[in-house]
């Protein structure tokens, strides 16, 4: 099943929008109401949602990747990047989407500069 997004508050809606135009489903936190909330929440509530979570932190989404895996508890996918201009972070992105989907990113962290 194609990846369904979840972007941190830190993702610029552009990048949103211009995912949206291709045909991904993606949703926001600010969407969702959840901006401001702790980067724990957010993961949490991605996970329930079944979405993979994108976002720029990557100290506190390795941190909390890491605290999952020794929990034993599984989260629906962590993908990080550096802040880049939307259209490198698209296509990045749409070579990731591309080739994984969700049952790939279960409990998995992947860094959107291994996608260039």
């Amino acid at each position: 099943m194609r990846l369904k997004l979840y972007l941190d508050e830190d993702v610029p809606l552009a990048f949103a929008q211009a995912l949206l135009n291709r045909g991904v489903d993606v949703v926001t936190t600010q969407q969702t109401g959840n901006d401001g909330q702790s980067d724990t929440k957010q993961l949490v509530f991605a996970t329930t949602e079944g979405k993979t979570i994108f976002t720029h932190n990557k100290r506190d989404f390795i941190l909390l990747h890491n605290e999952y895996l020794r929990s034993g508890k599984e989260h629906a996918g962590i993908i990080i990047s550096d802040q880049l201009p939307v259209g490198v972070l698209l296509r990045r992105f749409m070579k990731l989407l591309f080739l994984l989907n969700d049952g790939d990113m279960k409990a998995r962290i992947e860094f959107l500069s291994n996608w260039k």
